[in-house]
């Protein structure tokens, strides 16, 4: 028997997802609600709305079509919120290009990603000059400046983004099209090779949008995105969308505040002054703003901070408590668009100490709503939710890209069996809870036992003495691998504590907690500073290569 079709009257609008739809809420209910760029800028959504049509207006009076690409190279601002708007409502599809790459990985996703035109920050002028003769598509540039100094540039301006914006009319018709269409794409981060382009369509962020709601709108005591949030993203735009989250707060019409270039005294001035109550971020940010001289003095009581990109150590949760901050886990990657879970807290969890508490609000969460997470073994098969068996994290969910850009091989391998492989190892227990504890590449085989180098790192974290830590696998005659330590002490710490004494604690900790047997070959090592990619995450793969070179 045939599937039977809904029937639509001919005048029926049949409301395809997109975009631009996401603004239609707050037109209605937020249009006086204010956005803020550092505190230096300040308008409502009403005229955000009218500089969503300048810009869409600008770049068509530019040559912008349908189909074609236009990258942006800017901090967190009220421009690059803009951008996630317009470009993709035009039917072009908006790169967010990774500003903390190297020049020469900026100008190989610029020419895999056919750019056609580049919106820039004055600031990345000198990166532009490196790579502009050797672009392949993009053909019209678009300069972005906090002021109007008149600079030397090195390739010639089409237009000064808020000179085109003033000269463009707001009433742009924005059309429908087919909610399949791309929106957006950038590249992943990843140490080994070059970055791999992803992509999304308008049908999937829009998903991504209503997905995080359903999971964040009806959490019950911690944890909760609501209307009267101030939001201001301290995960950078040019990644994953900021997580997605610009989408969100724009759809719930809520205040936001957009800090530039993440500096810690200017973060704290703004939670302080602008009254910021959500925040994302991965754990080294975090650790950057809370370690700040002026943190001592900022008010983080009302502060909700979602943490992911690294494993989130238990200690920085009971750190957060004490300073009243709602710190809790998210989960994804970037081939995930990205939010997969969330570790929310039910009522009788809230009931215990800290300490009981940071067990939960550090494991890696729930699934969100239309989310089909597993954990198989190397068959594909299901392991037991016990909390204890491990395998291969694994997922489907409408809004996951759907391959790599101009890599089919590399797309197979992601999607393996029809689930996307996310190359994590975790555990999911009797509450559905999943815990990530390692990446596959990092996980440390001793013994003929795998060792969680993420286990090792919670433990050595708990000490007051450690700053940040990375635990990899060093190579061992006898025992295969053993794991080594890499400890940044915190400065009063110097020269007061021995790796002995903490290679020390972390044996009777490993063995009060039942961690591998093998976590005891510990070796403990003092450095001068850790590896990281350009997003703040441990570059592992770099610190396993030369683990001497960064020794104190």
């Amino acid at each position: 028997m045939a599937i039977k079709l809904v029937p639509s009257a001919p005048s029926a609008y049949r409301f395809p997802l997109l975009i631009k739809h996401l603004l239609t809420t707050p037109r209605t209910i937020a249009p006086d609600q204010e956005i803020t760029y550092q505190g230096r800028v300040r308008y409502t959504y009403r005229e955000l709305d009218r500089r969503i049509g300048r810009l869409a207006s600008g770049l068509a009076g530019l040559g912008v079509e349908a189909g074609q690409t236009v990258a942006v190279m800017d901090w967190d601002s009220h421009r690059y919120l803009e951008c996630f708007f317009a470009i993709p409502m035009m039917g072009a599809v908006l790169q967010t290009v990774n500003v903390r790459l190297s020049p020469e990985q900026i100008l190989y996703t610029l020419n895999h990603a056919r750019a056609d035109v580049l919106l820039f920050n004055k600031e990345f002028i000198p990166i532009v000059e490196q790579i502009a003769s050797r672009l392949a598509t993009v053909r019209t540039f678009v300069l972005m400046a906090d002021d109007d100094l008149r600079l030397d540039l090195p390739v010639p301006l089409a237009a000064e983004y808020e000179a085109m914006l003033a000269a463009a009319s707001p009433d742009y018709d924005f059309p429908d099209f087919d909610e399949n269409a791309q929106a957006t794409t950038f590249y992943t981060t990843g140490t080994t090779g070059e970055p791999k382009g992803v992509y999304f369509s308008h049908r999937q962020l829009v998903l991504h949008t209503l997905g995080c709601a359903a999971s964040l709108g009806p959490a019950p005591r911690q944890g909760h995105i609501h209307r009267e949030d101030v939001y201001m993203p301290l995960t950078p735009m040019f990644h994953v969308h900021a997580w997605g989250f610009p989408y969100l707060a724009t759809m719930m019409g809520l205040k936001q505040v957009y800090p530039g270039r993440y500096q810690p005294d200017v973060i704290c001035r703004l939670i302080g002054e602008e009254g910021v109550t959500f925040s994302h971020c991965v754990p080294t940010i975090f650790h950057m703003v809370l370690g700040h001289a002026l943190a001592k003095t900022t008010d983080f009581s009302r502060w909700k901070v979602l943490i992911g990109g690294s494993a989130m150590p238990e200690a920085m949760a009971v750190t957060a408590a004490k300073r009243g901050i709602d710190l809790f886990t998210g989960y994804g990657m970037s081939e995930t668009c990205p939010v997969l879970s969330v570790a929310h807290l039910s009522s009788a969890h809230m009931g215990r100490s800290s300490e009981e508490q940071a067990i939960i609000r550090a494991k890696t969460g729930l699934p969100l709503p239309l989310v089909d997470l597993r954990i198989v073994d190397h068959a594909m098969r299901d392991v037991a939710h016990d909390g204890k068996s491990t395998g291969e994290v694994v997922v489907r969910a409408p809004w996951l890209t759907q391959g790599y850009v101009g890599a089919a091989e590399a797309s197979e391998e992601l999607w393996a069996g029809g689930y996307l492989h996310t190359a994590d190892i975790g555990n999911i227990d009797p509450a559905g809870y999943l815990k990530v504890t390692d990446r596959m590449k990092d996980v440390i085989k001793t013994g003929g036992e795998w060792t969680s180098s993420l286990q090792l790192e919670d433990v050595l974290a708990k000490h007051e003495a450690v700053n940040e830590v990375a635990v990899i696998g060093i190579p061992d005659d006898k025992w295969g691998e053993r794991p080594l330590a890499l400890v940044l002490l915190n400065p009063e710490f110097v020269g007061k504590i021995t790796e002995h004494a903490l290679r020390h604690f972390a044996a009777q900790e490993i063995e009060a907690q039942g961690i591998s047997r093998y976590g005891v070959l510990l070796q403990v090592r003092f450095v001068k500073t850790l590896v990281k990619t350009s997003i703040g995450k441990m570059n592992k793969r770099l610190m396993r290569a030369d683990p001497d070179a960064l020794t104190l």
